[in-house]
């Protein structure tokens, strides 16, 4: 295993209860300071990746070793909806992992403050749920994980739900923070252009059983602008994904079925 890893997963398969074959013989390793986004059909999955490696479920077979001899290593989870408490203030959803782990009081403020600095929501910390839109909502969970100084953020399709606009300005800010906690991200994601500008690799998996077809670098320079969303290299990375993508589904029909959800 790479000494520089921070995660790998090895022969990985997962069958539910009632037979179903969500994993099959996976295989992934991930180096430290990634940005790793994982895409592929629906079902296919991508998201059960994401709960193994958090703990959340346990695998059939197989095994995931973690980087720097760690059991396991600290990480947070983003879900695809906010989940917020509604009777809460943004601060206090904030606290929440802190509460639970039982951090006291004054090193808990110091550290909400910090994370609702970095999701830009200074000044909303007594706002409700309710009084935010959609994107502020989403940055209030991004800031409920980052609370913990996670060193392993996973993400399952964080931004799928909102507007073009509120998506490309929440990449952006992602990726800032990214450059500068040098976290390790897994990003689950369907839409194509938003693996591209996030990543330095794409892993593009087949439809059920869940299994590694591509395994693409993106060799794009950091930071990206939306001078790169408009390149020639911008373009050609996401027709490779786009084949590769078209390549894991059945009929010509589920192909460009496949294809064009890809590009939502």
């Amino acid at each position: 295993m790479n000494d520089c890893s921070a995660i790998t997963l090895s022969h990985v398969s997962k069958v539910y209860s009632n037979g179903t074959i969500a994993l099959q013989d996976l295989n992934l390793v991930i180096g430290e300071g990634q940005f790793i986004s994982l895409v592929g059909p629906s079902g296919c999955g991508k998201s059960t990746v994401l709960r193994l490696i958090a703990g959340l479920g346990e695998m059939s077979s197989g095994s995931i070793h973690w980087g720097r001899g760690h059991a396991q290593r600290k990480l947070a989870f983003v879900f695809q909806e906010a989940a917020l408490m509604p009777w809460a203030t943004v601060q206090d959803n904030v606290r929440l992992p802190l509460k639970l782990a039982g951090v006291g009081k004054a090193v808990a403020e110091r550290a909400v403050a910090e994370a609702l600095e970095m999701v830009d929501l200074r000044g909303f910390e007594r706002s409700y749920p309710r009084e935010l839109s959609g994107g502020m909502k989403m940055r209030v969970s991004i800031a409920r994980a980052l609370v913990t100084k996670p060193e392993l953020l996973l993400m399952d399709e964080p931004f799928g739900a909102l507007d073009e606009m509120t998506r490309s300005r929440l990449n952006s800010d992602l990726l800032e923070l990214w450059s500068q906690k040098q976290w390790t991200v897994i990003f689950v994601t369907h839409n194509i252009y938003e693996a591209v500008y996030l990543s330095n690799r794409v892993i593009v998996m087949a439809a059920r059983p869940g299994r590694v077809v591509a395994d693409l670098p993106i060799a794009a320079p950091y930071p990206r602008t939306e001078a790169f969303r408009t390149s020639p290299q911008f373009n050609e990375y996401c027709r490779e994904i786009s084949h590769a993508l078209s390549q894991t589904a059945g009929s010509p029909d589920a192909q460009r079925r496949a294809a064009r959800k890809a590009f939502v």
